[in-house]
């Protein structure tokens, strides 16, 4: 078996990497390509975030039995600070349908939230410009957060939740159809 990853982040691919190694697919060889997500390059909606990880999966599926798509972004939670917490979304894609899983969910810090939706920044152009970070981009090492959990929970980590939730009905293909 063949499992591509639409993705040229080493957080993204050593997730895949680490989860697929415990799961039903151990014995598959991983590779990635980078691709294009299709979406903004900071998703603001639950929709946009998921379109992007099921974009990054199709783009990817090439010459592979199984093709992995993986996009953070926000979506609307009422009763938090912001009014908006992140996530990041799995796609999964078999060359027929397409499996989804999610990471925790998280709120950024007010000023992140608003440099985000009212001057259109990314993650990391956020968290630099609010002194939470010196690295033009954070989601290629620790993470946001990696930084706000203080180092409870890594961007590999949080991938990795994504990852093992999109795998659950593949792994259990009897009770999925």
């Amino acid at each position: 078996m063949k499992i591509t990853v639409g993705s040229g982040n080493p957080n993204k691919v050593a997730a895949v990497r680490e989860v697929i190694k415990e799961s039903a697919f151990r014995h598959a060889t991983i590779t990635s390509t980078s691709v294009e997500s299709g979406v903004h390059k900071q998703p603001k909606t639950l929709a946009e975030t998921m379109r992007g990880a099921k974009n990054r999966a199709k783009a990817s599926f090439k010459d592979c039995d199984l093709s992995i798509g993986l996009e953070s972004g926000f979506f609307k939670v009422p009763m938090t600070i912001t009014g908006h917490m992140d996530m990041c979304v799995c796609a999964i894609y078999d060359g027929k349908r397409t499996y989804f899983g999610f990471s925790c969910a998280h709120e950024y810090p007010v000023k992140v939230t608003r440099l985000v939706f009212e001057k259109g920044k990314d993650i990391s152009e956020a968290m630099k410009v609010c002194g939470l970070t010196d690295k033009e981009y954070i989601g290629y090492e620790e993470g946001a957060i990696s930084v706000l959990s203080k180092g409870k929970i890594s961007r590999k980590e949080y991938t990795k939740q994504a990852v093992m939730m999109a795998l659950i009905p593949l792994e259990n293909p009897q009770l999925y159809k």
